[in-house]
């Protein structure tokens, strides 16, 4: 793969410190959430990969909706992250909701979500690691 772009991002002091993006457009605290026996006063991993997995599917289905001559740019994608204890470590799950524009019928709209999901950085990135469960709403 040739790199059309590069993200560089340093988090310091793990889930407890911060984060920042070279350019210093993204500056963040992290927090481990209460759920987790945090105090909740930042962002956490979870949040941030929710948030660029549901913006990426969103823009993939954005183009699969265009080569498909289907308007589909109100449509809004909610990811959901969950981490949870597996074996010795931890292991992630990822719920995507996809809400279509009325006007798109639900056969269309589910081979457009299938076809989004397999053009997807994120969806390939994840494919066969993590359990990510497509649901349209």
């Amino acid at each position: 793969m040739d790199a059309l772009y590069t993200a560089v991002a340093t988090a310091t002091h793990g889930r407890e410190g911060r984060a920042v993006s070279s350019d210093g457009r993204l500056d963040l605290r992290l927090a481990l959430p209460p759920e987790m026996g945090g105090n909740g006063q930042g962002t956490n991993p979870e949040q941030l990969f929710a948030a660029g997995y549901a913006a990426c599917f969103a823009s993939a289905l954005g183009l699969v909706g265009r080569q498909a001559a289907v308007d589909v740019g109100d449509a809004a994608v909610t990811g959901e992250v969950g981490i949870g204890k597996q074996g010795e470590g931890f292991a992630l799950a990822v719920t995507l909701r996809i809400e279509l524009p009325a006007s798109v019928d639900e056969a269309t709209g589910r081979k457009l979500v299938e076809r989004a999901h397999q053009v997807c950085p994120y969806s390939h990135a994840t494919r066969g690691n993590i359990p990510v469960e497509l649901v349209i709403e």
